[in-house]
């Protein structure tokens, strides 16, 4: 894949040229990604421990990995044309 492909694949997504399916799975996915945000900042601000930030590792492993996990296995097994 080259530049110029990847250039008019952002080109589709910019303009809103995305199959409503695709735009549902999108949403899905950006809302699993916040809410696992969500729920990781307010666990770690109730947690009894003194430290009280943000579990950047928690959010990578339950918000973005599972997110984006069925868009790779997608990109591996899809049929060439």
């Amino acid at each position: 894949m080259n530049y110029q492909e990847i250039l008019e694949k952002v080109k589709v997504v910019i303009s809103g040229g995305l199959p409503k399916n695709v735009k549902i799975y999108l949403t899905i996915s950006l809302a699993w990604i916040i809410l696992i945000g969500y729920l990781t900042w307010w666990n770690g601000l109730k947690s009894p421990m003194l430290d009280k930030s943000f579990r950047w590792d928690e959010w990578f492993w339950f918000g973005i990995v599972p997110a984006v996990s069925p868009y790779i296995f997608y990109y591996i097994w899809k049929k060439k044309e």
